[in-house]
């Protein structure tokens, strides 16, 4: 069981503190706090299974669903996306944006999101190393969804990055893992 508050950095300009989980008969919810330099936030991506908010506490954020015009927030400003709905977000200001913020139930976000944030560390801040993102994103496809990778090769070339990377043993750190939760319908 981690101690909170802990903070990881994805070295592209996001940080984000998991504050804490909040236990309830509906599953609970894990609390983030965020910070983003100007331009810096996640690609489109869906939560299949965790609702997310968010609350602007001071900068200006930008987000966005598919076929969806840009909209803006500003502090005070609440966002919510429910279970299933894709989107993104990211700084839409001139200098950083916070943001406090929820998922629930919190599920594996706080697992997925660090280790993700990890590899983009490691591999220079951009995006995750190719093993990496391949190992979390069929281990935990039925969680998480990166929609700004092109559907070939979220269908074609990453499920061969994970096998090879399970061949070469690129896997081995995340020998405790934990488990993905049910599959999506």
């Amino acid at each position: 069981m981690p101690t909170y508050p802990y903070t990881i950095d994805n070295g592209h300009g996001e940080l984000l503190t998991f504050t804490g989980v909040t236990a309830s008969a509906d599953g609970g919810r894990i609390e983030i706090d965020g910070a983003a330099q100007p331009g810096a936030g996640p690609p489109m991506h869906v939560h299949y299974l965790q609702d997310e908010s968010v609350r602007v506490i001071s900068g200006r954020v930008g987000f966005q669903e598919p076929g969806s015009e840009a909209k803006f927030g500003e502090a005070g400003d609440v966002v919510t996306w429910p279970a299933g709905v894709a989107h993104r977000w990211w700084n839409a200001g001139t200098g950083e944006v916070r943001m406090t913020g929820w998922c629930s139930p919190p599920g594996n976000v706080e697992f997925y999101l660090g280790a993700i944030f990890a590899s983009m560390k490691e591999n220079g801040g951009g995006r995750p190393g190719l093993f990496d993102a391949a190992y979390l994103a069929v281990r935990y496809g039925s969680e998480f969804e990166m929609l700004a990778v092109p559907l070939f090769v979220r269908r074609v070339i990453v499920p061969i990055a994970y096998a090879l990377g399970r061949v070469l043993g690129k896997h081995r750190k995340f020998a405790d893992a934990p488990q993905p939760i049910a599959a999506r319908l």
